[in-house]
């Protein structure tokens, strides 16, 4: 009778045992709800967080280190002047619906993306492309219009993602991708639930369910976590709580880099701010450290213009936008503004912003700058800032990598219009020669910091907390996304 109870016993034990390493669910904290779910049509970061690489794939992808690899497209022939590329497409994808995904696919995007109404957010990323051709099902050429040395790069933007003709009608609210995880539901307001593809063409999914939890609140963030009812938080909105995740043996804490810089954007085109030493006066009156220190717990990499410190052709510019009040005061006497003036500080929910703004705003108001400081969801954010350029000042961090071309597109947001920098960013997209486009860099850097364009901040660090027994995960932010596609629990 006790043999077959220790066997009996045995045996539940093994089954317990078994049951605790298959755990293949995860429940992932992010603080900003996507406005809707389609990539290609919307400037939002928190789409690619859910859905890069996750549900959506472009013909090239990212990879954890930054570099460029093959994603749909399996490999490419460049021709000798630059102009054409052939991409062969990886055998056998089809899209969640159970449809093939073929070169006529491929075509429609990059079609799509650059049509003259497309709602594509980095529309730029296409101008080059004069024609989309399928050669057959599994070969596109693309032929540029000049050699583009960032093709390849451009191509690997959650904005390039490859989408489907038979599904673009409900992609916002139905997205049907051909990533490793298709979408199941959203709750708005609440999560997103997406489910292991179990016809993936690629490596499959080693989780079968993954669950995005919607907390924009960083006390809440921090009650989830501890109560184990959430597994990874990425980008971890209160830095002041990471010593005691770190304390904590239940707890893994991962600070990496992202190619998000933090800035205070500023409507170049609304008066008094298109006044050159009133955006010069704004740079001296901001203490970046002290911003770094009282809303990010000094998690931040200070910068002086638009472009990532890791990026071996950064220039520390920091120097010429200086913490020094009185000059920001004489330069705003010499503008006529001697007295100050009034504007508007619109501000998302992140807490880089939130927080980072009521220090700017009190330094601002050192120098007799008074911001009026409006507090905006996400969607608001988007449609009022973003599209709707009715603002003065902001504050976001632009995540996308390698993206100073944004200050060559006069209608973008803060609305800055330098023929000068135009034609430098023109040389560089035709330019091969690393060192050429070295100096290329260098004067691009230079031009937006010595025009003011916007206040620089910091770099904005990556913290991720998760679970102790979580792997897989990016330390680094290449781009804003949470790549689900290997990660796994440790038994």
């Amino acid at each position: 009778m006790t043999v077959i109870r220790n066997v009996a016993l045995g045996c539940v034990l093994g089954m317990l045992a078994a049951m605790a390493s298959a755990k293949t669910d995860i429940v992932v904290g992010q603080q900003l709800e996507p406005p809707h779910l389609d990539p290609t049509s919307a400037a939002a970061g928190a789409i690619d967080q859910v859905l890069y690489s996750n549900v959506f794939e472009g013909l090239t992808r990212f990879g954890p280190d930054g570099s460029v690899n093959p994603g749909l497209a399996q490999s490419w022939d460049i021709s000798e002047d630059g102009l054409t590329y052939m991409f062969s497409l990886q055998p056998g994808v089809t899209f969640h619906d159970g449809t093939p995904m073929d070169a006529a696919d491929v075509k429609f995007t990059l079609d799509r993306a650059r049509d003259e109404t497309s709602q594509n957010a980095q529309k730029a990323l296409f101008e080059g492309i004069e024609a989309v051709e399928v050669i057959d099902d599994l070969t596109v050429k693309i032929t540029l219009t000049a050699p583009n040395g960032n093709l390849l790069f451009n191509l690997a933007w959650g904005d390039a993602v490859i989408v489907a003709p038979e599904s673009i009608g409900e992609i916002k609210q139905m997205p049907v991708g051909t990533g490793a995880f298709k979408f199941e539901d959203w709750v708005q307001g609440d999560h997103i639930t997406l489910l292991r593809n179990p016809d993936y063409w690629g490596s499959p999914a080693k989780l079968d369910k993954a669950t995005f939890k919607f907390i924009d609140d960083p006390t809440a963030a921090f009650a989830a976590m501890m109560a184990e009812d959430v597994d990874v938080f990425g980008g971890y909105p209160a830095p002041e709580n990471l010593p005691q995740f770190e304390a904590d043996p239940r707890f893994q804490v991962l600070v990496g880099s992202t190619e998000g810089e933090t800035i205070l954007s500023i409507n170049n085109q609304m008066e008094p701010l298109g006044d050159v030493k009133v955006r010069e006066a704004i740079a001296h009156a901001i203490d970046r450290q002290a911003v770094i220190d009282g809303a990010m717990f000094g998690l931040g990499t200070p910068i002086g213009t638009h472009f990532a410190p890791h990026h071996p052709d950064y220039v520390d510019l920091t120097g010429l936008s200086s913490y020094d009040p009185d000059r920001a005061r004489a330069l705003l006497a010499e503008a006529g503004f001697a007295d100050g003036f009034t504007t508007t500080l619109k501000l998302p929910p992140p807490s880089y912003a939130r927080r980072g703004g009521e220090i700017i705003q009190a330094q601002l108001r050192e120098v007799g700058i008074t911001a009026e400081i409006s507090n905006l969801e996400w969607s608001q954010w988007l449609e009022e800032v973003f599209k709707g350029k009715n603002f003065g000042l902001t504050i976001v961090s632009h995540t996308e990598p390698f993206d100073i071309g944004i200050y060559a597109r006069p209608d973008y947001y803060f609305q800055y219009d330098n023929p000068a920098f135009q034609a430098l960013n023109t040389a560089l997209t035709a330019e091969a020669d690393p060192a050429m486009r070295s100096d290329l860099l260098v004067q691009m850097q230079r031009t937006i910091a010595e025009d003011f364009v916007n206040g620089f901040l910091f770099q904005l660090a990556t913290p991720t907390v998760a679970n102790a027994k979580v792997r897989g995960l990016w330390k680094d932010a290449p781009t804003q996304a949470t790549d689900l596609t290997g990660v796994y629990w440790e038994d």
